[in-house]
Order: C-alpha cells, then sequence, then structure tokens
C-alpha cells in the first residue's frame, strides 16, 4: 500500500478499497432468494416427478420389485402398445403438417379480401373450445346416423343425389301371403302366373310415411288382353292405417308400392322385367306365362348409411380431422403475424421480374416464413405427442384400441383395471424421450436465430 509524504512527514494510510466481491456475493444471495420459490415448484412439480417415473418405470406390477428393462420390452411387444406408438407416429407426421399448411393457406389467403380479419375469427375461435367440448362436438358430427351425425347426412345427401336408394328396406310378407323367400333376401311368388288370373303381391313392413313420394291408392289388377296374352298384377303395401282390411286384397285406403321391381323367373333366368307404377300396378310380357314373379332382393336392401367414420379403419383419421379443425386457427394466427412482417417490397420485385403468384408463393413467401412455420410446426408435434382427450372421447369403446395413442395407453396402464404402474411409467419415459430431440432442435433453432 502506497502512502502519501508531506512536508511534516509521511500521510497516514487512506481508506481500504472496496470489497467487491462481497457485493457480489451479495446479488447472487439475493438473486437465489427469488429463484428459491420456482425451483422448489419446479422441483417439485418437473423434476421429482420425472425422476420418480423413470425409478418407477424399473419396478414390477406391485412395485416391490426389480424388473429391470422388462416394462420397455412389454411397450415393443404388447399389441395395443404397439398401436398406440404406430398411431402416434400417424398423429406426429399428418397432424401438424396439415395443421401448418391449412394455416399458411388461410394466413396468404385472408391478406386478399376485405373480410379476412371476421374469417380469420371464425377460424380461430375452435380455439376457444376445451378439448373436452370439442370431443364432445366431433363425437356427434361423426354418429352413424345421417338424421344426428353432420359428416354423415352430408355424405348421404350426396350418394343419394348420385345413386337410387332402395324404398323398401323392411318390407316383408306374411305368412298368409302368396309370396315366399326366394333366397338372398329376395321374394317369389309360391306359385307361377298367368295372364287369366292377375298377379297379387302384398308387402307389409313399411310405415305409410316411409312410402316413396307420389304413391297413390293401390289398384286392383285387371286381366290383361287374351290376344296380348300379357301378366298384370299389382304390388302394394297390405295395410290399412287404422285397422281394417282384408289380407291379400287391396283395400281402398292402402298405397301402391311404387317404384318396386318385379321379375319374371324361368328355369332361373330372367326372362322379363317391369317397375310398378304410383298405384302399385305393373304388366309384363307373354313370355311371362308360366314364370315365378320375384321381387329381387336389391327393392329391400338397406339404405345407405354413409361412412363408418369410427370403425376400426377410419377412427384415427377422424379424430386428426378434429384435431385440426381446433389448431389451425392457432397456425393461420401465429403465419398471419409472421406475414405481416415480410417486405412488400421483395414481393414486388418478384412479380416484376415475371414471377406469377404461385412462383412468389413458393420462392419468396415461404422462404421468408421458414422461421415461423418451424415455430409453428415444432408447438404442434409436442402437442400431439401428449393429445389424449379427443382420442379418449370421440373414439367409441369399440375401435378405442384402434385409436390408441401414448397418452391415452399411459392412462389405461396406470389406471385401468388391470393397471401396471410400471408399464405406465415406461410409456411416461418413452413420451419425454420423443419429446426431448423436438425441444432440442426447438431450442438450437432459437440460438442460431438469436445470433443471425
Amino acid at each position: 500500500m502506497s502512502t502519501a509524504t508531506t512536508a511534516g512527514g509521511p500521510a497516514k494510510p487512506g481508506p481500504p478499497a472496496p470489497q467487491r466481491k462481497s457485493a457480489t456475493g451479495t446479488r447472487k444471495v439475493i438473486a437465489a432468494g427469488f429463484l428459491l420459490p420456482a425451483l422448489v415448484l419446479l422441483g417439485a412439480l418437473v423434476v421429482y416427478p420425472i425422476g420418480y417415473s423413470v425409478y418407477r418405470s424399473f419396478l414390477d406390477q406391485s412395485g416391490s420389485g426389480f424388473a429391470g428393462f422388462d416394462n420397455y420390452v412389454e411397450i415393443f411387444t404388447d399389441d395395443s402398445i404397439l398401436t398406440a406408438v404406430k398411431n402416434n407416429a400417424v398423429w406426429v407426421v399428418v397432424a401438424p403438417a396439415v395443421s401448418t399448411v391449412l394455416g399458411l393457406i388461410f394466413a396468404v389467403l385472408t391478406e386478399r379480401v376485405s373480410w379476412g380479419t371476421a374469417f380469420k375469427l371464425i377460424v380461430f375461435m375452435p380455439m376457444a373450445v376445451s378439448m373436452l367440448a370439442a370431443g364432445i362436438i366431433f363425437r356427434l358430427v361423426y354418429e352413424q346416423d345421417p338424421d344426428r351425425g353432420v359428416a354423415n347426412a352430408v355424405w348421404v345427401g350426396v350418394h343419394d343425389t348420385f345413386a337410387e336408394s332402395s324404398g323398401f328396406p323392411k318390407a316383408r310378407p306374411l305368412p298368409v301371403h302368396p309370396l315366399k323367400p326366394g333366397g338372398g333376401g329376395s321374394f317369389v311368388t309360391e306359385k307361377p302366373v298367368s295372364a287369366a288370373s292377375p298377379a297379387l303381391l302384398p308387402l307389409v313392413g313399411v310405415a305409410p310415411a316411409k312410402m316413396p313420394d307420389g304413391a297413390r291408392p293401390a289398384k286392383t289388377p285387371e286381366p290383361g288382353p287374351a290376344a296380348e296374352g300379357g301378366i298384370t298384377g299389382t304390388a302394394w303395401l297390405d295395410f290399412t292405417r287404422g285397422g281394417g282390411g282384408r289380407p291379400n286384397t287391396v283395400d281402398a285406403k292402402e298405397l301402391g308400392l311404387k317404384g318396386i321391381t318385379v321379375e319374371a323367373v324361368k328355369d332361373g333366368r330372367v326372362v322379363a322385367t317391369a317397375r310398378a307404377g304410383a298405384d302399385g300396378s305393373f304388366s309384363l310380357p307373354a313370355s311371362a306365362e308360366g314364370a315365378l314373379l320375384r321381387l329381387p332382393a336389391e327393392n329391400f336392401r338397406e339404405p345407405y348409411n354413409g361412412v363408418n367414420w369410427l370403425g376400426p379403419s377410419l377412427v384415427t383419421p377422424a379424430v386428426i380431422g378434429s384435431y385440426v379443425w381446433m389448431w389451425a386457427g392457432f397456425a393461420m394466427v401465429l403465419i398471419a403475424a409472421g406475414l405481416a412482417s415480410v417486405p412488400r417490397e421483395l414481393l414486388e420485385a418478384a412479380r416484376i421480374d415475371g414471377a406469377n403468384e404461385w412462383q412468389v408463393f413458393r420462392r419468396v413467401t415461404v422462404p421468408l416464413l421458414a422461421p415461423v412455420l418451424a415455430v409453428v410446426l415444432v408447438t404442434l408435434m409436442i402437442n400431439v405427442l401428449k393429445i389424449f382427450d379427443l382420442v379418449y372421447i370421440i373414439a367409441p369403446g369399440s375401435a378405442q384400441d384402434d385409436a390408441n395413442v401414448l397418452a391415452l395407453q399411459l392412462y389405461r396402464s396406470s389406471f385401468g383395471a388391470d393397471s401396471h404402474l410400471g408399464v405406465g411409467s415406461a410409456i411416461a419415459v418413452l413420451l419425454l424421450l420423443l419429446v426431448i430431440p423436438v425441444m432440442f432442435f426447438n431450442i438450437r433453432r432459437m440460438r442460431r436465430e438469436n445470433r443471425g
């Protein structure tokens, strides 16, 4: 330590230098005090559960014995868990990609219309709906009955526009009727027909309200002209509303089976065909003399009820569709925010250089939006790895094994009827391992952007 000299002799030493180290230590203590509550919560709610799950995954079902890697082996050998792994792979590949692409398309197109803000609001609105509510909504949308399920109501409407449906799916003869089963869902007359005796083809089992439009009261058949030798007859609903009426007799209030197909069959071969009019009457040429009349099965097939959306083959795409409905709006909003920051002069320069709109979109807009698209895609990939609610609610019990995903299997293995916490913990660890690479990719991308 240097001392200052004065005229009277050496000066007294000056005050000691400030202790920088102690001040730095004090700041660290204060910072640790502020961080401690967050660190305690992080350890209690994140670190400890992860550590315990890893530990529990090596124990047996009861938790008292060491099972080694048996629980992890079961993940890749049990059929239901393997299905969950495969379905998760489908989810990770399809759902984020479709949501991101739709979000990109919506974001770009809504910039070109005056009502783009209202459209964005409508598309984003499903994000305000909880997964539980969305699952209930789409369980009804995918209902098999076209009278209840919107998807099948639309599908059946389109189908029936181009393909004729059967008008009498539940029609059948009574034991006292002159008809008998002909095999394959058809009905045939018990005796051959002749021109001298008109054919009677009565059926029951059709509600009067379900009769074809334009059906009129049935008309008692009359014999055909003797010279022509043709076969005449009537097919009608042998049921009188309000009661009364006689079987095998055309009563005044009974309706004809409009449009029903009648075939004349000889030696197993169809020799003539006719279709009944509005009053159920029909006529066949003379070649039908001595033939059996057959009402083919096509008259009675069940009406088209649409697609079995929640069946084994379509349940996973159906649930993914409900997810896209919810999250396409999220992707659209983020991409639209990124699109707003794209320099417009670059787009105009590309157009001036002769690029059309598709080339501007593909070669300029999309590359400039690549960072935003990566954020959206990675976020949705992490999100779908944890998907549970939609699958659990939308998939019926009969198809839940086919729609199974890892998060749902984790719940079933841990809390189901035959719970095995060891397997459930192993599935939880597997989900963590699947999420970690995606997280590292996201962190590296963010650091690279910050350096740039």
